[in-house]
């Protein structure tokens, strides 16, 4: 058995080196994607366009318009009068508008203060409360400031000490580039085994193999290992630019990361041999992967969309996708540490996913020799 199965794993590094397309997915694949999710996609709102509507300029009115260029998160643009400031936020040329009636100078002296009117576009309602937020910021910034000029407290019951944890920066890349490379994970475990498999359905060699002596445990594990060290290839590559190009903290124990990466990308795998187990065809096994594997892995693991904000029964699908346990492991050993509440119960439920796709794929390729 051992001389059969290294003539196997033999065979599929020959088959590696003599088709680039295999190498290229498992390392120029990673490379491309995290240079262009990583640079090309942020959640940072910054020097946002922001127009600004004094009526009556005065002391007060200039100082508080002051506030916001001092704000990395802004970028100020004056207008002489409203009509003038949603004429430009209904062409896109501004976000937000932020109005000081004429009566400001007068009422911002008086005990019940002066109102400040803040016109948001909602089309995009996650920008809008960005935006919202921060205004709420300048103005708390500038109110304390106006106190301490007059000498006298800004006087509020409540006075919140905020403290961030685990990403105190507030990068989005420090939260979406571990995310990342478990998408990327997805693709190379996948697309790997989906499209070898397939391509050696079509072209009959699969089924001169499996007429051989050779067991299915052998054809699966042949298939699986130089694949496997092909991917974890790829991870190392990943990590090393999440490291070291990308800047991001890793807390937790790197063997702790390519362990659970190692078992994470054995579930990968198994997807792609069960794609190929039903998909003869190259093309089709390609399509099957990406809508299969891809897509819930960018949209249901909680990469970008938080799972909690989902619908019920969208959060129930997700317990089936192998990359929400990844993605989890990934943001804690990088922004957190070795968490071990949340590495093992994760850790449990992709060896139980792994299980699950390579005993789908041994019964259904079992079958068909018989």
């Amino acid at each position: 058995m051992s001389m059969r199965l290294n003539g196997l794993i033999r065979k599929e590094f020959l088959q590696i080196m003599r088709d680039p397309s295999s190498i290229a997915i498992a390392f120029l694949m990673p490379l491309v994607l995290l240079l262009l999710f990583g640079y090309g996609v942020s959640l940072d709102s910054e020097h946002i366009p922001l127009g600004v509507v004094v009526e009556a300029p005065s002391a007060d009115s200039s100082n508080f318009a002051a506030a916001f260029p001092e704000s990395r998160y802004f970028h100020i643009v004056h207008f002489q009068d409203t009509h003038q400031a949603v004429e430009s936020m209904m062409a896109g040329r501004v976000n937000a508008i932020v109005v000081l009636k004429q009566d400001f100078p007068k009422r911002s002296r008086q005990p019940d203060g002066a109102p400040v009117q803040l016109i948001l576009n909602g089309v995009d309602e996650n920008t809008a409360r960005i935006i919202s937020g921060y205004v709420d910021g300048a103005l708390q910034k500038w109110l304390e400031h106006d106190a301490a000029m007059r000498g006298d407290q800004l006087h509020s019951p409540i006075r919140m000490a905020q403290r961030v944890w685990f990403n105190g920066e507030l990068r989005s890349r420090n939260f979406l580039v571990p995310g990342l490379i478990a998408v990327i994970m997805t693709l190379i475990g996948a697309l790997l085994t989906a499209l070898v498999m397939a391509r050696e359905w079509e072209r009959g060699t699969m089924e001169a193999l499996l007429v051989t002596p050779i067991s299915m445990n052998e054809v699966i594990l042949g298939k699986l290992i130089p694949y496997f060290i092909l991917g974890m290839g790829g991870l190392a590559l990943s990590v090393a630019m999440a490291l070291w190009l990308f800047e991001v903290p890793l807390r937790g124990s790197l063997w702790v990361l390519f362990a659970a990466s190692a078992l994470f990308l054995i579930a990968a795998l198994g997807m792609g041999l069960l794609i190929s187990s039903v998909a003869k065809s190259q093309f089709v096994a390609g399509q099957v992967a990406i809508i299969g594997t891809f897509l819930p892995a960018f949209i249901l693991s909680g990469f970008i969309f938080d799972i909690n904000s989902m619908p019920g029964f969208v959060q129930a699908i997700t317990h089936v996708i192998a990359a929400r346990y990844y993605v989890a492991i990934l943001q804690t050993l990088f922004l957190v540490g070795d968490e071990w509440s949340v590495i093992l119960p994760n850790a449990a439920a992709l060896v139980l996913l792994a299980a699950i796709f390579l005993g789908i794929t041994w019964k259904k390729t079992r079958k068909r020799l018989g």
